[in-house]
């Protein structure tokens, strides 16, 4: 069975086409531009397809991906899932950071805490029960850095890319480390809380920014910029299991 995934973030697509659990391809485009999408995945023979986004679709919208496509779904709050969602207001949730969640839990079977580094930083946890207990959200590295910049009259807006002393040696310096440092100990914070509740604790990186904090990737945390991809993957696969039991 041939799946298409598809995450329609707030700058980009990203799309995969697995094969059962076998990712065969992936891509990245720039921009919403759904008729290139279309094009791009003309040529592949798909069963099923499952769009994850963080913008309103129309119904033209999907209708173009549709048209070399199988079934296709949108996935929402009410698409049955692999794993117990105990978020105690589902409908708010967003479903990219449930679908990271199952993609991650699919690798790991256990106590997982899913780290998602782009526009917004997102703390999810599932237990090694498939619960997943919900999350946290702050800002991302981009957002505190303007924030700085915006938000005072005299401190320039400084890029994440520069020199990082321990304690910095100048406003740039200083403005780079307090952010870059501060979401560091951040997410050191997040997991050693639940390192003392939870044995065995998974962690996996993923989102644009994860490159930043290389260190702690190479010391004991995954690093999988598909997840969200895969848990669309798992969800389809799900959904077709269901289908089989019912028969």
């Amino acid at each position: 069975m041939r799946n298409l995934t598809i995450d329609i973030g707030n700058t980009s697509i990203k799309y995969a086409i697995f094969d059962g659990k076998e990712m065969m391809y992936n891509d990245r485009l720039i921009g919403h531009d759904m008729d290139l999408l279309a094009d791009k995945i003309a040529g592949w023979e798909i069963d099923n397809s499952m769009i994850c986004s963080t913008i309103k679709l129309d119904i033209s919208q999907i209708a173009t991906i549709q048209q070399n496509t199988g079934n296709i779904q949108l996935l929402t709050y009410k698409t049955p899932v692999p794993v117990t969602n105990l978020y105690k207001s589902p409908q708010t949730l967003g479903m990219d950071r449930l679908a990271a969640v199952i993609g991650a839990f699919s690798q790991s079977h256990d106590n997982t805490l899913v780290i998602d580094l782009g526009t917004a930083i997102t703390y999810d946890f599932i237990n090694c029960k498939g619960e997943y207990m919900g999350g946290n959200i702050s800002p991302g590295m981009d957002m505190r850095l303007k924030s700085l910049h915006e938000h005072t009259d005299s401190l320039p807006l400084v890029k994440p890319e520069g020199k990082q002393p321990w304690i910095g040696e100048d406003t740039e310096s200083a403005i780079r480390c307090g952010v870059t440092n501060g979401i560091r100990y951040e997410i050191d914070g997040y997991i050693r809380k639940l390192s003392l509740k939870y044995h065995n604790l998974c962690v996996f990186f993923t989102g644009g920014d994860h490159l930043y904090f290389e260190d702690e990737i190479k010391l004991r945390i995954f690093a999988d910029n598909y997840l969200v991809l895969k848990g669309l993957n798992e969800i389809i696969l799900f959904n077709e299991r269901i289908k089989t039991d019912d028969i």
